[in-house]
């Protein structure tokens, strides 16, 4: 069946079952912004339905049959719609045209000049907000869709002109598969999504095939530490630019941490040296995501004054090592890490951070992810003097598979005794760090879910 074509010159109602989702709610508002009639439900208010209605939605709150008029022109819908959905039903009922969230996004980007879809299994959201940083301090007035609060945007979407579109493209479902970018970053490929995707071949394969949609005159810029990364751009003959270690076209040299683990670096693009750049956010790994950043900028044609700039600018987005407070001289940090390899770059930047004892209160997401990588989250993990775990992140999924966070548990304390517990309810684990925790500790809590909470408890007691 053909795909609704939405006529941005002709602005129709549409419908978003699942409104408040970060980035469901910026397609929408920039939808509003164009004139187009926007109405969408979700399960509960959020500082995004508020925000939306503010801007001048219909938002439903529960996802019900009834909120379904006729006039809709088309739904909009993500990868966690189910068949079963009752609005999903509805619409087919009433032969409303079904739009996946990926192809909406993807016929926006071919109204741009440029446009920049940053991918990765991980660092795609810092990646995205420290070139929306050079891109905006640079004058080019990019529209900005991040997956997370940048406080420069003032949230997660940022509605500029016609000439560059910047954004996050997740492989999830093979949703980027539905993009059409002029210029592509690839910062890594590791094993995800495991419930849809059947090994790391098959996720490589994506990523290939995602090279494929670039047009010829596009751009890709890959970090060359991914496993054999000339098998992802085999075959494509437009630009590509490498980043990461020594030999790649962008790498960095002299790289030094100040006292809070904040990176500063050289940057070397084709032989040559450029200023020092000075990152306002730690770890290592934001290195390699500035140097990715810097050479998609370069490629835009922004000066090296403003990309340092732009860089140098750049002080976190919410959820990424995003500092809390303190409760009795104890530091507690949010991050959003949920893949073995966010885990550790986190818990690696976290050790250069000032503190006596680092405390990792991590809420696995998804029984796939646990059963698939409980092993590499078992060694991970070790990077911490103390960890609490709380029970999985369900999300989408309802088989547990047969996995809890008790065995994530079981396997940490079998390599070093004692270092983990586990508790299944949020005011244990309150309770427990509130018992444990003391002066000059640096408590992270870690997770996709909704692990933050105890953070934020723990600061309001």
């Amino acid at each position: 069946m053909e795909r609704y074509q939405v006529d941005f010159e002709h602005p129709a109602h549409i419908y978003f079952i699942g409104i408040g989702g970060v980035s469901m709610s910026g397609l929408a508002e920039i939808l509003l912004r164009e004139g187009f009639r926007v109405s969408g439900s979700d399960a509960k208010e959020s500082s995004f339905t508020d925000h939306l209605y503010r801007c001048g939605a219909t938002i439903y709150y529960g996802q019900k049959q009834e909120n379904i008029p006729d006039d809709i022109d088309c739904a909009v819908y993500t990868a966690a719609i189910h068949p079963d959905n009752p609005e999903w039903i509805c619409c087919r009922e009433k032969k409303i045209p079904l739009l996946p969230r990926a192809e909406l996004l993807g016929q926006m980007m071919q109204r741009y000049r440029n446009s920049i879809a940053v991918s990765g299994t991980h660092g795609k959201t810092s990646t995205t907000s420290m070139l929306a940083h050079i891109l905006v301090g640079a004058g080019a007035d990019p529209t900005v869709s991040v997956g997370g609060i940048l406080p420069l945007i003032g949230g997660n979407i940022r509605i500029g002109g016609n000439e560059t579109m910047l954004l996050e493209a997740c492989e999830y479902t093979n949703s980027f598969l539905s993009f059409h970018p002029t210029i592509e970053v690839i910062l890594n490929i590791e094993a995800d999504h495991l419930d849809f995707f059947k090994d790391l071949k098959d996720i490589r394969h994506s990523f290939h095939l995602f090279v494929e949609r670039l047009p010829e005159g596009g751009t890709v810029v890959i970090d060359n530490r991914i496993r054999n990364y000339r098998e992802i751009v085999e075959g494509f003959t437009g630009c590509i630019i490498t980043v990461g270690r020594e030999h790649a076209d962008v790498c960095a040299t002299e790289i030094r941490f100040d006292g809070e683990g904040c990176a500063s670096f050289i940057p070397v693009i084709y032989g040559r040296a450029g200023e020092r750049i000075q990152l306002k956010v730690p770890g290592e790994h934001n290195v390699y995501n500035a140097l990715a950043a810097l050479a998609a900028a370069e490629r835009l044609g922004i000066s090296p004054e403003a990309v340092k700039a732009g860089l140098e600018a750049y002080s976190g987005a919410a959820r990424r090592f995003e500092k809390k407070g303190e409760r009795n001289g104890a530091i507690i940090v949010d991050d959003y890490a949920h893949h073995p390899q966010e885990i550790e770059a986190t818990l690696l930047a976290a050790k250069n951070y000032p503190h006596k004892k680092l405390w990792c209160v991590f809420q696995p997401h998804t029984y796939t992810r646990t059963k698939a990588l409980m092993e590499d989250f078992a060694e991970v993990l070790n990077h911490a003097d103390h960890v609490v775990l709380a029970e999985i992140y369900a999300a989408r999924e309802t088989d547990t598979l047969g996995v809890s966070s008790a065995m994530l548990a079981e396997r940490i304390n079998q390599k070093q005794k004692g270092k983990a517990v586990f508790f299944p309810r949020f005011d244990q684990i309150e309770r427990y760090l509130q018992e444990h925790l003391s002066s000059g500790d640096l408590c992270i809590t870690m997770g996709a879910g909704d692990v933050y909470k105890i953070g934020e408890h723990l600061l309001a007691l």
